[in-house]
């Protein structure tokens, strides 16, 4: 595999996207640097809203039962590229190529050609990650639809002890230090701290620095403790999608494909997402699956997508309200929040990033109608055909997840013949599941698993 990368060396600019979730963490397990992500990573369970100096609301996640990552791990994506890179340059069948802009691209039926810096490179299939302003994605013609948010926000990542025993995400709304706007507050390795303020869109970084307003900004969240900034930077948020994700053998993937707001940490945890659904369809589709394997992953990662936009433009409407009816709503929850749970349990202030479900993708065998699927974030979903197959504590302590084969696994209470099995005493059925982790059928005579694995393989 030949890695082309635009820039000249990895470029460590700042945290950017920094909470990875716990079954993303599985993905990049499966990656081989999972656990050195956790381990480097800050944990936490409990996350706090608060309106102006008081705490209206709070969520703690379960802890995780021994062997599994915890919900929610915060390293800065360029701590988390750091690792992947060292795994890259590990492995002798991938080939990565610094300062190679991709300058023109053609496709027919046996596979892709790409031109960078005045060579070819060709290969079955091509996926294109390479972000917001994607070369990929203008030189096929794709429109990336949305829209862009005025208001601008203040990333700033400081280093200082604060004295926090209980690592924890804190939101204030409306805080003395940024009155009628708020600011999230997140904790990561190495004593550094990432504070995101909401601020004017007539707001100027070098101004408020030279003087004095970064400093006062900064004070009222931390007092008169010393710190260090590490990195500074202003951002407008977008929400957009690609007009498509494939065509043909070229697959677009994260910020190429799909840009949204990072509240609710859905941007690189959806693109390892694509990363992963692209890798396994491409390797099965070099060893002959059907024709309807590939233009799967149109199908299941924009629908993942739209969903992502849905919610953090949501929780957008909320944090930086458009029309009247929107700021009226806002204003009676903020409100009411101190002295009302169902109000406080309407502040929105980023719903977390959670799998998606590919109940009706072209690959999933469904057991039956499902009615009434809960598609609400933070719901107990059912174990259906489509969803992430749940990681059960198996009798030996081992995590079900952490024994699937990198192929097609089914899980079952016997062995079956001519699939990797994985044997749990006592499961009910046989349960087909993916390279992915989701579950592509659930059946109660193994006879049906040819079928649902052909249907599974885009037959």
């Amino acid at each position: 595999m030949t890695v082309l990368e635009a820039a000249a060396r990895r470029e460590v600019v700042g945290s950017r996207s920094i909470c990875v979730q716990r079954d993303v963490l599985d993905i990049l397990a499966r990656a081989g640097v999972g656990d050195a992500i956790a381990a480097a990573g800050v944990t936490w369970y409990t996350g706090r809203i608060y309106h102006r100096s008081r705490q209206v609301s709070e969520i703690t996640f379960p802890q995780a039962p021994q062997g599994s990552y915890p919900p929610f791990v915060n390293i800065s994506q360029t701590d988390v590229e750091d690792l992947l890179e060292q795994r890259v340059q590990a492995e002798p069948l991938i080939d990565l190529r610094y300062d190679h802009q991709v300058t023109a691209i053609a496709q027919d039926a046996h596979g892709v050609t790409v031109h960078a810096r005045g060579c070819s490179f060709h290969g079955t299939h091509c996926v294109a990650a390479d972000g917001f302003h994607s070369a990929v994605r203008e030189l096929l013609g794709l429109g990336f639809e949305g829209h862009s948010y005025p208001d601008k926000f203040l990333i700033t990542d400081i280093e200082a002890d604060l004295g926090a025993s209980v690592p924890e995400r804190r939101f204030h709304f409306d805080p003395p230090g940024n009155p009628g706007r708020q600011v999230l507050v997140h904790p990561q390795p190495r004593s550094v701290w990432r504070i995101d303020w909401q601020v004017p869109s007539d707001f100027d970084l070098e101004a408020d620095r030279t003087g004095g307003g970064l400093d006062s900004r900064v004070r009222s969240i931390i007092g008169e403790r010393p710190y260090r900034p590490v990195w500074l930077s202003v951002y407008r948020f977008h929400q957009r999608l690609a007009s498509r994700m494939a065509v043909g053998r070229v697959l677009l993937a994260g910020d190429a494909a799909h840009v949204m707001s990072p509240f609710g940490a859905r941007g690189m945890n959806s693109g390892i997402a694509d990363a992963e659904n692209a890798a396994w369809k491409i390797a099965c589709d070099r060893r002959g699956a059907g024709p309807g394997l590939l233009a799967s992953y149109e199908h299941e990662r924009a629908a993942a997508a739209r969903e992502n936009l849905r919610i953090t433009g949501r929780t957008m409407r909320f944090l930086v309200p458009g029309t009247e009816a929107d700021r009226a709503h806002r204003a009676e929850v903020l409100a009411r929040c101190a002295d009302d749970p169902a109000a406080a349990a309407q502040i929105d202030s980023g719903k977390l990033a959670e799998p998606f479900w590919y109940l009706d993708s072209p690959l999933t065998t469904r057991s039956g109608p499902v009615e009434n699927f809960p598609v609400e974030p933070g719901s107990r979903r059912p174990v259906v055909p489509g969803v992430l197959c749940p990681d059960a504590v198996l009798p030996s302590g081992k995590r079900l997840r952490s024994v699937l084969k990198p192929s097609f696994t089914v899980v079952a209470a016997t062995g079956v013949p001519n699939f990797d099995t994985v044997i749990v005493p006592g499961w009910s059925g046989f349960t087909l599941v993916r390279p992915d982790g989701h579950i592509a059928a659930m059946v109660t005579d193994p006879a049906d698993l040819i079928a649902a694995h052909r249907t599974a393989l885009g037959w």
